[in-house]
This record gives structure tokens, sequence and C-alpha cells, in this order.
């Protein structure tokens, strides 16, 4: 019984290695008791084994989907302050639920600095990652950059190919800092580029009506705009930035105090 019981081991353990899956071999080892004392039949131990290294690779695929997407750090929609931001919190739990990036939907959120977009946005990223799509975030900023070095390559139609194949860009902090006119069309091509084809998320300290300020070109900011908001979930958040709770300032520069000083 040993040698018997032995050999079927050994050959478990092979099997497991020619699939590249040597969980199995410890899921069917840990269950069979199991399966015996409950009476299983043998489809009902086959399933529990391979559901559990189908879930232990999901969990091990996203974690490395995750970490390859460039976040700055982690954050989960269960950890954001949904009592800070209540209008939005049924929009968020449907947007958790993924159904924006099978339907090649994008989201923006809009609101002061400080409430929560950049936390929203790698939530959604993480959820994401583990409904099996790649995801990459970076800031605007870096975006362009990224774009205009592979345009200076000669290589930028290939870029934005590649780029086509993830099922999630996140593009944080739009507004920020004012691009170029090169840059803002860059920009553009990324954006048209993914139109009904992938998603988008992007966050922005600015209202729609001062992105051409942004961007340089009131045309080129309103076919952004129009591409990016046709089939899309705007949510505008509201309130202090969470970061000077507690610190004696009641709230930060208005975007449009900022520019009419500058402008004086």
């Amino acid at each position: 019984m040993t040698t018997k019981t032995g050999d079927t081991t050994k050959q478990l353990t092979w099997l497991a290695g020619a699939l590249k899956a040597p969980r199995i071999l410890e899921s069917a080892t840990r269950l069979a008791d199991q399966a015996r004392d409950a009476g299983w039949t043998f489809e009902d131990y086959l399933a529990a084994v391979l559901e559990r290294e189908v879930s232990a690779r999901n969990a091990s695929g996203a974690d490395m989907r995750i970490r390859a997407a460039g976040f700055g750090a982690r954050k989960t929609l269960d950890d954001f302050d949904f009592d800070a931001q209540p209008a939005i919190r049924q929009q968020v739990a449907a947007l958790g639920g993924g159904g924006f990036l099978t339907e090649a939907r994008n989201v923006v959120l809009l609101g002061p600095p400080g409430t929560g977009k950049t936390h929203l946005a790698i939530g959604l990223g993480i959820k994401a990652a583990h409904y099996g799509h790649r995801v990459l975030f970076a800031t605007a900023t870096d975006w362009v950059t990224r774009l205009t070095d592979a345009h200076h390559a000669g290589k930028l139609p290939a870029e934005l190919t590649r780029l086509r194949r993830y099922g999630l860009i996140i593009v944080d902090e739009v507004g920020y800092l004012p691009f170029e006119q090169d840059a803002a069309n860059l920009f553009f091509q990324l954006v048209s580029s993914r139109y009904e084809h992938a998603s988008l998320i992007l966050t922005s300290n600015l209202p729609f009506s001062g992105w051409g300020g942004v961007f340089g070109d009131q045309v080129v900011a309103a076919a952004m705009i129009d591409r990016i908001v046709h089939h899309a979930d705007v949510l505008t958040l509201k309130g202090a930035s969470y970061r000077l709770r507690n610190r004696g300032i009641d709230s930060l520069p208005s975007i449009r105090t900022t520019t009419d000083n500058n402008q004086g």
C-alpha cells in the first residue's frame, strides 16, 4: 500500500511539473482526506483541486499586473473614505464591478487637490488587474514624455499600437502643468488611439472648461474631450483636501485665483 501511494505521489509530482502547476500537488494532497471523508465524487474532487489552482494563478497574475502597472502606492477602493465623498459612493461601487472595461468606457475624476482622485484611480486600476486586465499608470506629464520619446525615435505608431493592448491606462494630474502644442497633439493621439477600443481613467483638478488652457488649443481640447466623454462616467469630487485636515487650513488657493494673479 505504501509503495502504491508513493508511486502515485511521484506520478502526481511529474504531472504537476509537466503542466507547470506545482500547486495542484499540494491541493490534491490536502483535499484527498476531505474528499474521502465527505464522500465526494471523482468529479467533485477534480473540480475542487482545479478551482484552487485557478484561484492561485489568478491571484499570482493579478499581483504581477499590479506590480507592472507603475502605481506609486497600492490604494484600494475598500480603503477610500466615502464618508468624505458620499455623493459618488454608488458610482464607484458600480465601476468597481469592471463593466466599464469590457465596454471600453472611460472614467474621469474631477475635483480639487487632495479629495481622493488618485486614490480612486489606483483603486479602480487594482480592480482591473484582478479582473485580468493589463494596466499602466502615470501622470499626464510622464505620458507626454513617453510619447515624445517614441515620436523622436520614429516609433510613435508602434508605441500607440502597443499601448492599445492594455485594457486600462490611467492618466493622473491632467491640468497641473500646461502642455506645449506638440505635446498636446501627442496626447490627443493617445486618446484617439483608444477611443472605443480600450479604457482610460483621467484625473484632473480642472473642469473641462479649463482644459483649453492646459493643452494650449481650444480646438484640440474640445476634440479630445469629445472622444473622452462620449463613452465615459464623469465623477466630481468636492470638499477640502484631506491632507489639510486638522492642520488649521480650511482650503487651498483656487485655480481661477492663481491664474488671475499670475496674469496680473
